[in-house]
């Protein structure tokens, strides 16, 4: 799929042929990147109704809010809501919703920083599922990309914080297995783009996490204020925006390569960490931020 679109042009000049091939990929990386930034956001306004609200209750609004505006849009493009894969997009789904519960809970137990770079461990799951499960390739670039954005994740993370040291073990345990789902999830979005449209596959997500997050909610559930409605929808909203850019940059791009821009949402959450919750970075911080950026560049300046 991803080579697909520049095979009409192999009688065209061979520059024509390579700028269109380039752009096409440009465009997944920009779609990777606008997905980083509304994951970001959407973490900000976890964390901050997560002060108050347990965290299943806002992975049941998301679901909610996510299963609405998926379906207004499967709708509105004429596209039947059920697809063909469906076994593989009901364990997209399940990946979906294991890695989005721990994660929107180590938001609430973690600082903002030590739970979103923790959490991107899951781009090395996905460059490992796609090399063994779908017989991907992962260039020099995007190797070192990886390794960049994996040593910016340990800077900003602090030294040992992977390994629970200043940080709740549980906390990092739960917030390692989320990136373990959230990669594999990568895995099985970027096999399903290639049968199914991109509406279809965000569609999913909610039409299964929903009937498994009722029954996590009901037991310690806690009625919002009208404020907190407001930002439980605002979650729902920039994980719809941020769900679709997903799921269309992994169609354009091959999943170990555009899973590495993802880093981009550590720059992010360093930033929001200290604009919104008083957490100014430090030098390990801006020079881990620094790697994130430089591999991000790095994927984004390569074509193939």
């Amino acid at each position: 799929m991803v080579g697909g679109p520049a095979e009409p042009l192999q009688g065209l000049a061979p520059d024509f042929a390579g700028w269109y091939t380039g752009s096409m990929r440009s465009a997944g990386v920009a779609y990777m990147a606008a997905a980083a930034l509304f994951f970001s956001l959407m973490s900000v306004l976890v964390k901050v109704v997560g002060q108050r609200l347990p965290a299943q209750e806002i992975v049941l609004a998301r679901v909610v809010v996510t299963l609405i505006l998926s379906y207004a849009l499967v709708r509105r493009a004429g596209l039947s809501p059920w697809g063909t894969r469906r076994r593989a997009l009901v364990l997209r789904g399940l990946l979906g919703f294991t890695a989005l519960s721990c994660y929107y809970w180590t938001l609430t137990a973690l600082p903002l920083a030590e739970a979103t770079t923790i959490h991107h461990a899951a781009p090395i799951f996905t460059a490992i599922g796609a090399a063994v499960l779908l017989g991907e390739k992962t260039g020099g670039p995007a190797a070192a990309a990886i390794a960049l954005g994996l040593a910016g994740v340990a800077l900003v993370a602090r030294p040992g914080a992977a390994l629970g040291a200043g940080l709740d073990p549980v906390a990092v345990g739960v917030a390692l297995g989320g990136a373990l789902c959230s990669g594999l999830a990568y895995v099985t979005v970027r096999q399903l783009s290639r049968h199914e449209d991109p509406l279809v596959i965000v569609f999913y997500f909610p039409l299964v996490a929903l009937p498994l997050a009722i029954p996590w909610t009901i037991p310690v559930a806690v009625w919002p204020t009208p404020l907190e409605w407001l930002v439980l929808l605002g979650v729902g909203v920039c994980t719809q925006i941020a769900q679709v850019c997903l799921t269309r940059g992994l169609l354009l791009e091959r999943a170990g390569r555009a899973s590495s821009v993802g880093y981009l949402q550590v720059v992010f959450a360093v930033a929001w960490g200290a604009l919104v919750f008083g957490e100014p970075p430090g030098w390990p911080t801006l020079a881990g931020a620094s790697l994130i950026v430089g591999g991000t560049l790095l994927v984004a300046s390569t074509r193939r």
